[in-house]
């Protein structure tokens, strides 16, 4: 099968962050762009959806937003490291006692 090549232009913000995308997705650009003219093609149409949402999530990041959002809903989210550490020992002494 003969191959043609295809050229388009777009900004290069556009274009990185579209090479990012495509690489989390396991992906290099080419082959994204084939495999859309591929499915388009057998298609007829946009069949599918790939979204960097679709990626598992970072647990341990996800548990960190939510522990912010909970400071932030009981109005201790903009306590130093001095003040927590203080309430933990104060929370030890009284499990302690």
């Amino acid at each position: 099968m003969a191959s043609s090549l295809v050229q388009f232009r777009t900004d290069d913000v556009s274009k990185a962050k579209a090479t990012i995308i495509c690489e989390r997705l396991g992906l290099d650009l080419p082959s994204y762009l084939r495999m859309c003219i591929s499915r388009l093609n057998q298609e007829n149409g946009i069949p599918f959806s790939m979204n960097v949402n679709d990626i598992p999530k970072n647990k341990g990041l996800e548990a960190m937003r939510a522990a912010s959002q909970i400071a932030e809903e009981n109005g201790i989210s903009d306590m130093s490291l001095d003040e927590i550490n203080a309430e933990i020992n104060k929370v030890r002494k009284q499990v302690s006692s």
